[in-house]
């Protein structure tokens, strides 16, 4: 039988509030080895990140990646930690608060939380303070903006759990997908276009998504399609030949096969071709992270400067640009339409998050 969370008294008459959780994947506490393991432990123990029998993945986990891993991986992660944390948990920290400003000045009273689908702070934790602070209305909005089985579904789980222990629910929406959205693709193009200006333009864009087995293709997860719709309308808003970018995946665990091209070794290969520069960016990737930071612009440009390439210029996530911002906020309140957020416009709250944001910043 389940068990429910302890519920204040039912109000009558109480009033809906609506509020946003923003969620992204997670991140250790700390780069130390023992944090590591704990969320490393969380992470792959999850049957959506990895689909082999129980069993034989507990023994794999147990007696070979979670003895070994972790003093390797809490190196990398110290290699892009910052005094104020981790660069994932800042990004996603602070595109929450400026979130929640852009709607306020565009008179919606409307809470926006963060949370980590593994690591802290967790899915479960901020919906439960958001249901103390009377919210009964809640939009769950990833920071993935292709739709996989193994984030979004997973995160989605996480949110189903939670309701699973508690006896008055508020009314949940999901936002499964945004990967064709044009905001979010004026955003990218208008971070690519900036970085040009400055910097010169490449011989070939490289667009590295993160990748996922092989075979969750073939079962149906619409992630690789949604992956390559996102390059070809960026690519389009950029007037890019098909001949000027390439797609590629990384981040491959373990001996299966995974979506290719591999992005490392496609790094390789283009510079023993002769290519001279490359500029890459990772589209899938609302906020820097270990992936981006330590994987891309460390591990891809050691890789391709190693092969006889001479520039490798690395373009940062969205982060905090305004642009996408924007583009943020204006798929929330669609996916928001309907519900009673309206408020005066409250200037106040968009200084206040900025100011927030802006000190977030200043201590990284």
């Amino acid at each position: 039988m389940t068990a429910f969370k302890p519920e204040p008294p039912f109000q009558h008459g109480q009033a809906a509030r609506s509020a946003v959780l923003f969620c992204n994947l997670g991140t250790p506490d700390t780069p130390g080895t023992a944090d590591v393991r704990r969320y490393l432990k969380e992470f792959l123990s999850d049957h959506r990140v990895v689909e082999i029998p129980r069993l034989l993945w507990w023994l794999i986990l147990h007696g070979v990646i979670l003895p070994f891993r972790p003093a390797k991986s809490a190196a990398k992660y110290a290699s892009i930690w910052t005094s104020e944390g981790s660069p994932l948990k800042i990004w996603t920290e602070k595109q929450a608060l400026l979130l929640q400003g852009w709607l306020a000045q565009r008179g919606h009273d409307v809470r926006v939380r963060y949370a980590m689908r593994y690591g802290s702070t967790s899915i479960a934790e901020q919906l439960d303070a958001l249901k103390a602070e009377g919210v009964t209305r809640v939009l769950v909005l990833p920071a993935y903006p292709q739709y996989s089985a193994t984030t979004t579904a997973s995160l989605f789980d996480a949110v189903y759990a939670w309701a699973a222990t508690v006896r008055n629910l508020p009314e949940l929406r999901f936002v499964n997908r945004y990967h064709d959205d044009a905001g979010y693709i004026d955003a990218l193009a208008r971070r690519i276009e900036q970085h040009w200006q400055r910097d010169g333009r490449p011989e070939l864009l490289v667009m590295s998504f993160h990748g996922v087995p092989e075979r969750t293709l073939h079962l149906g997860d619409p992630y690789h399609c949604e992956c390559f719709k996102t390059a070809r309308l960026l690519a389009t808003q950029l007037g890019l030949s098909p001949q000027q970018y390439k797609v590629t995946f990384q981040s491959r665990l373990g001996r299966a096969k995974w979506l290719q091209p591999y992005t490392e070794p496609t790094l390789i290969a283009l510079a023993k071709s002769g290519v001279k520069r490359v500029d890459v960016i990772c589209p899938g990737f609302t906020s820097d992270c270990l992936e981006t930071l330590e994987e891309i612009n460390m591990e891809g440009r050691a890789a391709f400067v190693g092969a006889g390439g001479q520039e490798f210029h690395y373009i940062p996530c969205l982060n905090d640009d305004p642009q996408w911002i924007t583009a943020l906020c204006a798929l929330t309140q669609q996916h928001l339409a309907g519900w009673p957020t309206q408020s005066a416009p409250n200037t106040a709250a968009l200084a206040a998050s900025r100011a927030a944001a802006l000190a977030l910043g200043a201590r990284q």
